[in-house]
């Protein structure tokens, strides 16, 4: 089977059997880390939202985890006056419950295709896109057997394994890659193109914006990166498939063209580091550490591992309704 139908199963199954967050878990994202990084992303939309003329709006995130960065951010965006309804997209029952409890009222949905019509939108997804089926290309060496081929995975005995399948034309590839030398790995997700496309076609038809934060690149760029974790370590991604965390490298050049494509404006990326200092992150972990003293070397140390440790690794993409201002930390 290609790659990205064995990440496709492999994922569903995963989220739908854990919380996969937390010391417990597999992996900790940031609003796990701290409350600063969604009081942040909060403000982030309300200031957005403020410098549009507060229109009727729905605030929307994907893949929410345990409903902690909503938790933060509808509490920040209350203290502005924002006070929209919430939807989420989540298809896990057991991450569903725990989005339920901290986030009464909300509204769940399977796809982004059910999403509300006749309002404006701002959608968040941090850590959504990594988590999306990727294809892989794989360049053999010269000859009949040359080229490039897609990568599948199979099964031998119990062990799935990496395989080179077909050969696809070379003018499916950007230019500069097709020559790339043997062993070389292309990643192209068309899962996520098509969600951001889904996505920035309803900004585009009925205003708002959107905010992803994750972990990637600028491509085109070769590079296997598909990577499992679990137990907060890394693992083989092609053992015990259904119980570990399958994701992958975003490629943020290409989600921009996807967004810009279906009439939006891409702005950025930045990195993670930058969109939180230029929020007001020091300031805000000055503020708490006041109020908690006893806190304040942990707070302290929750500001690095977000501003350090995940600050460059992490990056984050704006898209906007064209008649919407520039939205924070993506300016000139």
């Amino acid at each position: 089977m290609p790659v990205s139908q064995f990440m496709a199963a492999a994922n569903a199954h995963y989220y739908a059997t854990r919380d996969p967050l937390g010391a417990g878990g597999d992996f900790t994202t940031a609003p796990e880390i701290s409350q600063m990084f969604g009081e942040l992303i909060g403000l982030w939309c309300a200031d957005l939202w403020d410098r549009a003329g507060w229109p009727d709006v729905a605030w929307v995130e994907l893949g929410p985890g345990r409903g902690t960065l909503a938790q933060d951010a509808l509490r920040a965006m209350a203290r502005a006056g924002m006070t929209p309804p919430v939807h989420f997209v989540e298809t896990s029952p057991l991450l569903r419950a725990a989005q339920a409890g901290r986030v009464p009222g909300a509204t769940w949905h399977d796809t982004v295709e059910t999403l509300p019509d006749g309002v404006a939108t701002i959608v968040v997804a941090n850590e959504f896109f990594d988590a999306l089926p990727i294809r892989q290309l794989i360049r053999r060496g010269t000859g009949e057997s040359g080229g490039w081929h897609e990568r599948l995975i199979a099964c031998q005995d119990t062990l799935f394994l990496p395989i080179a399948g077909k050969p696809v034309p070379a003018d499916v590839l950007p230019e500069p890659l097709r020559d790339a030398p043997a062993g070389s790995v292309l990643e192209i997700s068309p899962a996520g193109v098509a969600a951001m496309a889904s996505l920035a076609r309803r900004i585009a038809a009925q205003g708002g914006a959107m905010l992803v934060v994750d972990y990637g690149h600028e491509g085109p760029a070769l590079g296997d990166t598909l990577q499992a974790v679990r137990g907060h370590a890394f693992a083989n991604p092609f053992e015990a498939p259904g119980d570990t965390d399958l994701s992958a490298h975003v490629d943020f050049t290409t989600l921009a063209a996807a967004a810009q494509g279906a009439g939006t404006v891409a702005w950025g990326p930045v990195t993670q580091r930058d969109l939180l200092g230029q929020l007001g992150i020091d300031g805000r972990a000055s503020a708490l550490a006041r109020h908690a003293p006893d806190r304040a070397e942990s707070i302290l140390a929750d500001r690095a591992r977000l501003m350090d440790g995940m600050g460059t690794l992490f990056k984050a993409l704006a898209v906007t309704h064209r008649d919407w201002p520039v939205p924070a930390a993506f300016g000139a």
